[in-house]
């Protein structure tokens, strides 16, 4: 997801995004992509079958000057579907490519045939095929104009109409809506903009609190530092001393060289802003793991051991007394435990630090309009270089690449930020060890507003796949999680006198 409030001069080189955005020079937006990256993986499970469809989507929800409409592609499995009435889990689509997604939520694949679901996993508006324009999606910011959390929330709501419309069977059916990260975020605010049309959500590591003076700007990079805090002896304390010593060492045309070679750089450092880029690519490197620290071995934003921050934490056990050139030989160990745990690396590219999978241009234009998320370091309760957070900065680069500038107050407004106990039948689960929890609820609201916290879990650890190293919370939050569902679909059912067989399988609800 996202971070901010970097100096322009931080990402001086470092864009990821090739397309208009090679001018675009503020952590604060390459962070929010970059950090969004780590949700969902490439699995081994077993082949999964579904089909995929398109609806014709309108363009504009909310105005009705511009009537076009374009193809919204979305997946359907319903082999253990049971009709009549029976639940439809509905997956609010993020930045990305949906079948990223659907191959990779592997809690909604295991918990269907248990409650008789079909699953629904809806591309979200301005990604993977479902584009506005075509090819012209993001030629300009007028046609970018309708990529907004409102537009998708509503195109979500008129997808499930149209689908309990023409489904045979599907006319009574309850809505569970599930995401994560970003997508768990639209799934909270789905329910509490059309409760009409979800009995309930399930929020994953969505940071629905990264708002303008809601959290403090410095608790997400204060996570981070506390991962590698509690992984290895000093580990935090000398990443914190690693950014002088890559100033020092950085500070001559021998030093640059070394740092190159030492790193096996596939681009060699060759000037000061090279070597601002390499610490905030190394920044996001570190972020990433605090993300991905999952108890088994993984392979989606790269191959990974198991607990992949304690085996980085190996390498960067040194005392104080310890020489640059001894610390940054660490931090390069350490570093190619991310990006070269395989041994199949060549070397290191500083220009990427995660899969590609997820549409960085759109997101960065999110950024930049309504999805503000304020974030700082100071180099005392984090262990990163102290930059402070600006919103004028951050306006002005955003005004600078896209003509627009950012409602600081605008998600606050129209999701009610912290006022949000009239809404009910939300599950908000964190993970102890993800960094976007700094955002997150983490504790009860009321009765139908529930945290279920996850204190080994990274982020939205409960939505993938089971694995038998998963440790016993994350799985006493998915089947609390299971028996939240169960109970919403009872509810709902009963309320319209309609139902469905329950399988034997299924335990009672709280």
């Amino acid at each position: 997801m996202m971070a901010g409030g970097r100096s322009l001069d931080t990402i001086a080189a470092t864009s990821i995004v090739t397309l208009c955005l090679a001018c675009l020079h503020v952590t604060s937006l390459k962070s929010q992509l970059f950090t969004r990256l780590g949700g969902l993986r490439y699995t081994t499970e077993p082949p999964i079958s579904y089909k995929t469809l398109y609806f014709d989507q309108k363009i504009d929800h909310f105005g009705f000057l511009q009537d076009g409409t374009f193809k919204q592609r979305y997946l359907v499995a319903d082999n253990h579907w049971q009709q009549p009435n029976g639940p439809i889990l509905f997956y609010t689509g993020n930045e990305g490519d949906i079948t990223w997604f659907c191959n990779n939520t592997g809690f909604m694949w295991e918990v269907a045939e248990q409650l008789g679901a079909m699953l629904v996993f809806a591309e979200h508006r301005y990604y993977g095929e479902s584009l506005p324009f075509g090819q012209d999606s993001y030629s300009d910011v007028k046609h970018l104009n309708y990529l907004t959390s409102e537009q998708a929330l509503a195109d979500f709501a008129v997808l499930i109409q149209n689908i309990k419309t023409i489904v045979p069977g599907a006319q009574n059916s309850p809505v569970i809506a599930i995401g994560g990260s970003y997508g768990g975020m639209l799934s909270s605010w789905f329910r509490m903009k059309y409760p009409n049309i979800v009995v309930g959500a399930l929020a994953a590591s969505a940071p629905i609190w990264q708002f303008p003076d809601m959290v403090p700007c410095g608790d997400f990079y204060k996570i981070v530092t506390q991962d590698f805090a509690k992984s290895g002896k000093n580990c935090d304390a000398n990443i914190r001393r690693s950014w002088k010593a890559i100033n020092n060492v950085s500070s001559s045309v021998s030093g640059l060289q070394w740092l190159s070679e030492e790193f096996s750089l596939c681009s060699p450092l060759k000037n000061k802003n090279d070597a601002v880029s390499f610490k905030s690519w190394l920044q996001e490197t570190w972020v990433n793991l605090a993300m991905v620290d999952y108890p088994y071995e993984a392979n989606f934003l790269q191959p990974l051991p198991r607990w992949p921050i304690q085996v980085v934490c190996k390498y960067l056990g040194f005392d104080a007394t310890v020489s640059d050139e001894q610390l940054l030989h660490g931090v390069a160990q350490a570093a190619k435990v991310y990006y070269n745990y395989t041994g199949n690396a060549p070397c290191l590219n500083t220009s990427q630090t995660a899969t590609s999978s997820l549409g960085a241009l759109g997101w960065f234009f999110q950024a930049c309009t309504e999805m503000v998320m304020p974030m700082c370091t100071d180099g005392v309760q984090d262990m990163f270089e102290p930059e402070e957070w600006s919103f004028q900065a951050f306006s002005d680069e955003c005004n600078s690449v896209f003509g627009v500038r950012p409602r600081a107050d605008w998600a606050g407004t129209v999701y009610g930020g912290k006022k949000i106990g009239s809404h009910s039948n939300i599950i908000f689960s964190n993970g102890g060890l993800d960094p976007w929890s700094a955002g997150g609820v983490t504790s009860n609201i009321s009765q139908s507003l529930v945290s279920i916290m996850i204190p080994d879990g990274a982020h939205h650890l409960d939505l993938r796949y089971s694995n038998k190293l998963d440790p016993p919370s994350v799985r006493a939050a998915r089947a609390l999680e299971l028996k939240y569902f169960q109970k919403w679909i009872r509810q709902a059912q009963k309320s319209t006198g309609t139902g469905f067989t329950m399988s034997k399988n299924r335990k009672n609800s709280p």
